[in-house]
């Protein structure tokens, strides 16, 4: 016999330019729940202004299916600010994070759901192997080992954790009070604390379409992670810098002894001055950088813009 009242899910899909993707998504979501009748669901799409027809299908698909509801964007806000948005907008006791390119399977919600039902505030999926570039792969595991070895104690981020998992309507409500204006969400799973469950798969390769993160979007999300989660790159300036210091003493200390010993026959010339010069500026912008990241991230939080401003709201009513 069902409960009375059923419990509210949430699944919540970020997007842009997916148009071939997300009809096929809403699928295989539904056919998720149909086997699932104690469940009740939602599924919000939350779309960074599609230039492409993404809008367009989900508008049509809204017609007929009264679980799907769609947020658009007044403009694009990026990768960082509209999915965390878009999860503060999810009212169901649990939400599903979910992207909308198919490469993580929509069929792991019925086990997240089992573990939720255990006691997990947050069940997430780590990818231990991924069908994408082995280089690009590699890439981002070798990122996330060296964020958690730098992250200070504590907050160490989960490796090869994409976001993709669900959260509990208790973790989502202390996001909502954070009033972050750039928000590192993968983050604040260790960040905040809650008891988690972590479940590995194999991520699939996009099958339509086309990756909208490249160099820039990447690079933003490491150091994003760095200035949320470390002061490691900060401290590591004054070390080598310490160090660089003691080490031009003892050269310049050398080099005098040398020169007074061998007055006549050793000449010092223009290349160790010139490969000191180089390599001592190189340092100093390597550093003026990482100081320029942080203050960066200062800049933004003192702003204090919105996440997103909408544009409309789709079946909502």
């Amino acid at each position: 016999m069902l409960p009375a009242t059923k419990k509210m899910i949430s699944i919540f899909t970020p997007c842009y330019n997916e148009e071939d993707n997300v009809e096929k998504l809403i699928e295989r979501v539904a056919k998720v729940f149909e086997r699932l009748p104690q469940y009740s669901y939602e599924h919000i799409f939350i779309d960074n202004l599609s230039t492409d027809n993404t809008v367009s299908v989900l508008r049509k698909i809204t017609e007929t299916d009264k679980h799907v509801r769609v947020i658009v964007n007044a403009r694009n806000f990026g990768h960082v600010r509209s999915p965390v948005y878009g999860l503060m907008q999810c009212k169901g006791d649990a939400v599903v994070a979910l992207v909308s390119d198919l490469q993580d399977p929509p069929e792991m919600i019925k086990t997240f759901l089992e573990k939720w039902e255990e006691g997990f505030k947050i069940v997430i999926a780590v990818k231990t192997k991924s069908t994408e570039n082995p280089l690009m792969f590699g890439v981002r595991r070798f990122f996330y080992r060296l964020l958690s070895r730098m992250s200070d104690s504590g907050e160490q981020p989960v490796q090869n954790f994409t976001g993709f998992g669900l959260y509990d309507q208790q973790f989502i409500n202390v996001v909502r009070t954070l009033d972050d204006p750039y928000p590192y969400f993968r983050g604040m799973i260790t960040e905040l604390g809650f008891g988690r469950y972590e479940i590995e798969y194999t991520q699939q390769q996009r099958t339509k379409g086309k990756s909208k993160n490249n160099f820039f979007t990447l690079y933003d999300l490491a150091m994003l992670g760095f200035t949320n989660h470390s002061k490691l790159p900060l401290r590591l300036s004054v070390f080598i810098g310490i160090f660089s210091a003691i080490m031009s003493l003892l050269v310049a200390i050398g080099y005098l002894i040398y020169k007074l010993i061998f007055w006549n026959r050793f000449s010092v010339g223009m290349a160790p001055l010139v490969i000191g010069v180089f390599f001592f500026s190189s340092v100093q912008l390597f550093f003026i950088g990482i100081i320029g990241e942080y203050i960066g991230a200062i800049h933004t939080q003192v702003r204090k813009r919105p996440l997103v401003i909408e544009k409309e709201r789709i079946n909502f009513d």
